[in-house]
């Protein structure tokens, strides 16, 4: 009985070391995978200024090629360019806001005093106006000033986010190989070469999808512009590039982006708003079947169905931010995943996958 005792004391104490190495992988693979859930914000902050990233070094690349400058040179033309069109955009777009807000200023009063009279008209409507009235001043006073700093608030929020992605992008696109090769660095000697190529390859393919994204942003905010102008819809510059700026996200922005259009155009009947709306689903079909088409015989191309559900997935989990993430996002992983995992880890052949071949 001593003796089954201490042998069995033996067997314990010599398998509290393997049992404790893992309860210390599980423990810090837990820990590792909360802290990175409580900064997922960060991260996407970090992968839109690697977006950003490399749409200013292929801007001044593409500046490069024409005017022979130096590389600092041409970033710096770069930024410039993309400093110039970001602002003239949303001065154009804020001064077609502010008309409409004071128009609709102008608008509401008279609107109001016709729905309170048509109420009067009516025992019930004179009661809902009386109650109306009562209504608490303070009550609706500390709402308003809530509200007020909760904008306050959000728009300093976002103002920040976008400095410090803009500031990471410039770094980004200054030394890309500097960090790519800090990302290399952290993997075995003899996977190296591997991973080294599969970034290459993530950031020619987000190249090539931010080609495409540009040539069908452009397109669509030219064809509604014009098309809008034609139908004698007010705003139609800034409709026509709000149209073009939510192409961006594929299948969402597009229907987003048609609805303050419509809007508009339901104060000059019923008529106006079916050919507003006949306008959108007519320039979708051009970029979808005509644009489309001929952009990604050179660029790169993912799924329809992967992506639709990358966007509703990354909106869920993320918000907003992880909506307008999802779909490089999901060009870098689709690219990641077929160089590392299919090609590295299953030994399949380059070609597998539906991506452009020389995303590689």
């Amino acid at each position: 009985m001593i003796l089954a005792r201490r042998f069995g004391e033996r067997d314990m104490r010599l398998d509290i070391g393997p049992y404790a190495y893992r309860m210390l992988v599980t423990i810090l693979f837990a820990g590792f995978s909360l802290f990175l859930l409580r900064i997922v914000d960060v991260l996407l902050l970090a992968f839109a200024a690697v977006l950003l990233a490399v749409l200013l070094r292929g801007l001044a690349d593409w500046i490069g090629q024409r005017l022979h400058l130096s590389s600092g040179w041409t970033l710096a033309l770069a930024i410039l360019i993309l400093v110039v069109a970001i602002g003239g955009s949303v001065w154009l777009f804020g001064r077609e806001v502010s008309a409409q807000v004071d128009q609709l200023t102008g608008i509401l009063p008279e609107a109001w005093d016709k729905v309170r009279k048509r109420l009067q008209d009516h025992a019930w409507g004179r009661g809902l106006l009386r109650q109306i009235q009562d209504l608490d001043v303070r009550t609706l006073s500390e709402g308003v000033v809530s509200n007020v700093t909760s904008v306050v608030m959000t728009t300093l929020g976002a103002l920040g986010n976008f400095l410090l992605v803009v500031a990471g992008s410039v770094y980004l696109a200054v030394q890309p190989g500097l960090y790519r090769d800090g990302v290399v660095a952290l993997v075995p000697r003899d996977a190296e070469l591997r991973t080294r190529e599969a970034l290459d390859g993530a950031g020619y393919a987000l190249g090539q999808w931010l080609k495409g994204q540009v040539i069908a942003m452009a397109t669509i905010g030219i064809l509604t512009t014009f098309g809008l102008w034609l139908l004698g819809v007010p705003s139609a510059l800034a409709f026509g590039l709000l149209a073009g700026l939510a192409e961006f996200v594929p299948l969402v922005g597009p229907i987003a982006s048609a609805i303050p259009a419509l809007l508009v155009a339901s104060s000059s009947g019923l008529g106006t708003t079916l050919y507003v709306l006949g306008l959108y689903v007519l320039v979708q079909q051009i970029e979808s079947n005509v644009v489309t088409p001929l952009v990604a015989r050179k660029l790169i191309s993912i799924p329809p169905a992967l992506t639709l559900f990358a966007i509703v997935a990354m909106g869920l989990a993320f918000g907003a931010l992880g909506l307008l993430l999802a779909s490089p996002l999901t060009v870098v992983l689709f690219v990641l995943v077929r160089k590392l995992y299919v090609q590295a880890a299953l030994g399949k052949g380059e070609h597998a996958g539906a991506v452009d071949d020389r995303a590689r």
